[in-house]
């Protein structure tokens, strides 16, 4: 059983809902990434996003975008980000979802990237620009090596891709609230509602929310809903705001807290 499955169990079991935390690896620097997660694990989240950086990011807003080019900048490759990985695997068992463009890892190759990720300790991959139609090739390798493959349904998605997304995905199911980039909202999309409905007559995998995701209103509106929450931009601003500042991990762990408390509060 894998880590994400395992965190899902565990998750109901208890009844509460799981904070999903967002990171661009390598932002601000390779080197401080671990201690990012580490500061995300401590405010409360229950599994890390480990973002690839890319140079053409178009399914995210600009927070996002900007991190990818400052990681970039900093040299944060594909390789760096799983020796990230391992670095992350030697303090913590929290799991790692792999986050990244189909790009950086078709370069790779899909069997090494499965071998290689598996070794690092990743636990999934989650291929933002893989349409589902296509992933029959990729799915079985990344399978074999042990790795839960994360597929995202749209508000906008028909019911027979509903039916695909269900049947590729593993460990979970990413909702993306509503269609667009990624970004910080000033209320949750109203179409969360009708899409959890739909996704929860294709499957019976965990689901969760994510895009718009900013504030804890927001957190208990989607976690009264869904099985957990993902939050992706408004951590990586407040990376973009600290830069190097050593006050960096305390905001970071902080904001995690205000976003997971209100997940704390919701009737089991």
């Amino acid at each position: 059983m894998s880590r994400i499955t395992s965190l899902f169990e565990r998750l109901s079991a208890e009844k509460r809902r799981g904070l999903i935390a967002y990171v661009t690896a390598g932002d601000p620097a390779p080197e401080r990434t671990p201690s990012l997660v580490a500061a995300l694990e401590r405010g409360g989240a229950d599994l890390i996003e480990l973002g690839v950086p890319f140079s053409d990011p178009v399914a995210d807003g600009p927070v996002i975008q900007r991190a990818s080019d400052r990681a970039i900048a900093a040299g944060c490759t594909l390789a760096k980000v799983l020796e990230i990985a391992a670095a992350i695997r030697k303090q913590s068992e929290i799991p790692l979802l792999l986050f990244s463009y189909l790009n950086p890892l078709l370069r790779c190759g899909f069997d090494r990237l499965a071998a290689d990720a598996r070794a690092a300790g990743i636990d999934g991959c989650l291929i933002t620009d893989l349409s589902v139609e296509e992933a029959g090739d990729t799915v079985p390798r990344l399978r074999a090596a042990g790795l839960d493959t994360v597929f995202l349904a749209a508000p906008t998605s028909p019911a027979h891709r509903l039916k695909l997304v269900a049947e590729y995905s593993s460990g979970f199911v990413y909702l993306v609230s509503r269609t667009g980039v990624t970004g910080e909202q000033a209320q949750l999309s109203a179409s969360v509602g009708p899409l959890v409905a739909a996704m929860r007559e294709a499957t019976s995998l965990p689901l969760a929310v994510g895009f718009g995701i900013s504030k804890p209103e927001h957190a208990a509106a989607a976690g009264s809903l869904a099985d957990a929450i993902v939050v992706g931009s408004a951590f990586v601003r407040v990376v973009e705001e600290c830069g190097a500042d050593p006050r960096l991990e305390a905001e970071v762990e902080a904001l995690a807290r205000r976003l997971k408390q209100p997940l704390l509060e919701l009737p089991a």
